[in-house]
Parts: C-alpha cells; structure tokens; sequence
C-alpha cells in the first residue's frame, strides 16, 4: 500500500503555465476536514481560470473528494464515482482523489477504471490535459464562504494509534500549521464563526516543540477576530482546565469530544484513554463551570471484544452523561489496524441491535434537552433565510433553530423558542444582538 504526505510546495499562480479553462464540479464526502480540502482545490482550480457548476452534465472536469473512514463511507464513495460517471458529458474528465486515493491508490484505480485519474493530495494530480503544478494543501488560500461561517483546519495528520483507525496510516503524523498561517486564513474568510477543525485538535502545535499549550493561544486569537469560534474533535485527556476556562471564555462553550465508549476494558483493547467514570467527572465539572455548556461525542458499537457487560455500561454511561449530542457507528473493521486482528467478532445482527437501543435512548435525550430551552431567549446566529443557530448547535451536524425568513443571513439576533421537534427548535424574533 503507498502512503502520501499532504505536502506539496506552494507556486504562485502567475508561474504557472497553461492555466486550465472550463468548468468543474467537485462532490465533497466524509469530514468537515474534507471540506476543507475541497475548498482549498476549489481555490486551485478558481484561480488557474476554473468556474464552479452545479450541473455534472455541463462539467468540463469532475473531482471526487472521497471519504475512507470505514466500510460504509468508501461504499458511499464509490457509488458517487460510479453515478458521476454515467452522468457526466462526453469528454469530460473525472477525477478521485481524497481519502480513499491516498489509502488506496494504484488498487483504486485498477477497480474504478471509469476515473480518468486516482491521486491523493500527495502526488501531482492532473485535473485536465495538462498537468496542474504542486501545491501545499493545507497552507493553500481558499475562496471566500458563502456562509456565514467556515471550517478552519489547523493541522493535518495525527500521531495517536487507536486500535480502531486508519487515519495515520495514510494521512501521516500530525502537521501543525504555524499560528500566523491560520490566522491569515481566518482574517481572509471574513465570517461571524469560525468552526476549528484536526484529526486531533488539542494536540495542535506538539509536533512544533510547544506541548499541549498551542491550542489556548490559537482559540485566543481566533477569538479575537470572530464572534464565534467552536472547535471540533478533542480527544479527551487533553481538556485542561485552562483549555475549559478558554473554551467557555470565547461564548461558545461547545464541547466535542471523542469518547468512543465507557468501558475501561474495552477502551484499553481499543487502544484508548479514558473510561465512562473519568468522563461524567469532567463533563459535571465542565457544566459546574458553566451550565451553558453544550456536549457532543460519537461512540463505536460492536468493537472486537464487546460484551453485553460492556454495552451495558455504554448504555448506562449515555443515561447519565446525557449528552447533547450524539453518534453510533457500528464498528468497521479497517485493513492495518491493530483491531483488524482482534478475536471476539460481534455478530452484525447483535451489533444492529445495539445500535437502535443506544440510538433510541439518546434521541429521547436529545429531545428532553432541546425542550428544556422552549420559552428561554437564545441568541441566533442566521445561516440561511429562516434558520439559525445558537451556540449549542454545530453547523451541518446539529439541530437548527427556525427564525422569521425576514431576519438578515450573517446577523445575531435574540429570539424566544416557543417550540421543538426532536432536534430542531422553533423561535421567534425579539430583537438584534446589540453591536
């Protein structure tokens, strides 16, 4: 299997030659971390004399930015590449890149021959018939958002060995970007809220020779020049007290965690920190703190080992965190892993079972705590004509609030919920957000 480093050396545009011409259309899958990719070819491309179409039959070019996370998300990916084919005109090119390119690569290609090209951000990608000049990825300039909001991503890779993930394989170790770096993105994005995205986001800066403490002047100065700043995927062990105090300090005290799971043998089996004791200790400590503080996390269900001692206690951990948000995903067992070779297989159908008692519990949950903010006045942040969202509402994964369609996108205002339906709350306007 060929690994790739997401690092290619930046050239100006007006070095290049022969910029490309035409129109694209680029699908993204997986991650906001992938949306961030894509918007950085997007920039690419936009810059070498591109224009963006919503219409796959008027595309000169076709890009597919895919997800390899597990089993479900490379068959989504797949079937995308696969219906863009049959969609796409007569001469245009089709692009795979992404995740699944950069774990798989040449194996890709050989299966999808209806790609005229598989190549991960690591190697020299060309997007027509001439060869597109590298570039650094991450460090790349994007367009401006047409949201109100943005993910940032800070670094690239991680260096954890969780039994259950791919990720390191075939992203690498972790790559931070230099503060100023992320700061100029975020000034050149121009939004209300920036969402701060990495595969491991805490650790952000260790692999410069800063330790753990990078990431409290980074959410400083982010919030700063943003009303908002949200940070996604915290592994658990590295919650200081002083990144809670910052969290909570920028108005926004969102708190995505990755869990996993609650029992202490299965999470040592998975490679993992961390049990569900020490996890209701610091989410009750964190809402002591401040009782506005909003929790999501995911959890694996079905991991090589489970045991119904196990999931009852996952189960129980989930009663009583009650958390606000929340995922399960059956456990997908991924080529390279030290889970890959685990014994204790769950049987798929206990594993489905799992998931729908885990699910209908904390759908129940979510819903209680929607209900509990029916009457309370909540601030809004409005994304698109008639919906918002308030600090406990992640964009594109959490629920929404829905507003007067009357009420400006990019605009706070104070709004009173006078209703909820499972996740979605409804509110009406009371006033804008004094500037």
């Amino acid at each position: 299997m060929r690994q790739f480093w997401l690092y290619w050396p930046v050239q100006p545009v007006a070095d290049r030659v022969n910029p490309m011409t035409g129109t694209y259309h680029l699908v993204t899958l997986g991650c906001p971390k992938n949306q961030v990719d894509s918007d950085k070819l997007a920039g690419t491309l936009i810059a070498d004399g591109m224009d963006a179409t919503e219409d796959v039959d008027q595309a000169d070019l076709i890009v597919v930015n895919t997800c390899a996370f597990i089993e479900e998300a490379r068959r989504e990916s797949i079937d995308t590449v696969l219906a863009l084919a049959d969609e796409r005109r007569e001469g245009a090119r089709l692009v795979v890149t992404g995740c699944m390119a950069e774990r798989y690569g040449d194996e890709l290609a050989d299966v999808l021959p209806e790609a005229d090209q598989v190549a991960g951000f690591g190697v020299p990608v060309t997007l027509s018939r001439k060869p597109v000049p590298s570039f650094d990825l991450l460090n790349l300039p994007r367009p401006l958002s047409d949201r109100p909001w943005a993910y940032v991503k800070v670094a690239e890779g991680c260096d954890r060995a969780c039994g259950f993930c791919a990720i390191p394989t075939f992203r690498g170790p972790q790559r931070s970007r230099a503060l100023d770096d992320v700061l100029t993105e975020v000034d050149a994005l121009d939004v209300k809220e920036i969402v701060l995205v990495a595969q491991d986001l805490a650790a952000y800066g260790r692999d410069q020779g800063v330790g753990n403490k990078a990431i409290i002047p980074l959410v400083e100065a982010v919030s700063v020049r943003v009303e908002r700043v949200r940070l996604l995927y915290l592994y658990p062990s590295e919650l200081t007290d002083g990144l809670v105090d910052t969290v909570c300090a920028t108005g926004v005290p969102y708190f995505d965690l990755s869990l996993q799971h609650a029992s202490r043998p299965l999470m040592r089996r998975m490679r993992r920190w961390g049990d569900g004791e020490r996890f209701l200790e610091r989410i009750s400590t964190i809402r002591g703190r401040e009782p506005e503080a909003v929790f999501r996390s995911n959890f694996i269900v079905g991991y090589p080992g489970e045991t119904e001692e196990d999931h009852d206690t996952l189960l129980k951990f989930v009663a009583e965190a009650q958390v606000d948000w929340c995922g399960f995903f059956a456990y997908s067992a991924e080529e390279g892993t030290y889970a890959a070779g685990l014994d204790g297989v769950v049987d798929p159908g206990l594993v489905a079972e799992r998931l729908s008692e885990l699910t209908e519990m904390q759908d129940r949950i979510t819903s209680a705590r929607r209900d509990l903010l029916i009457g309370r006045t909540v601030e809004v942040l409005v994304d698109e004509p008639g919906l918002g969202r308030t600090h406990r509402e992640a964009p594109e994964i959490d629920g929404v609030v829905s507003v007067s369609r009357d009420l400006p996108v990019g605009t706070f205002h104070y709004v009173k919920v006078n209703g909820a339906l499972g996740p979605d709350l409804e509110a009406v306007s009371t006033s804008p957000v004094p500037e």
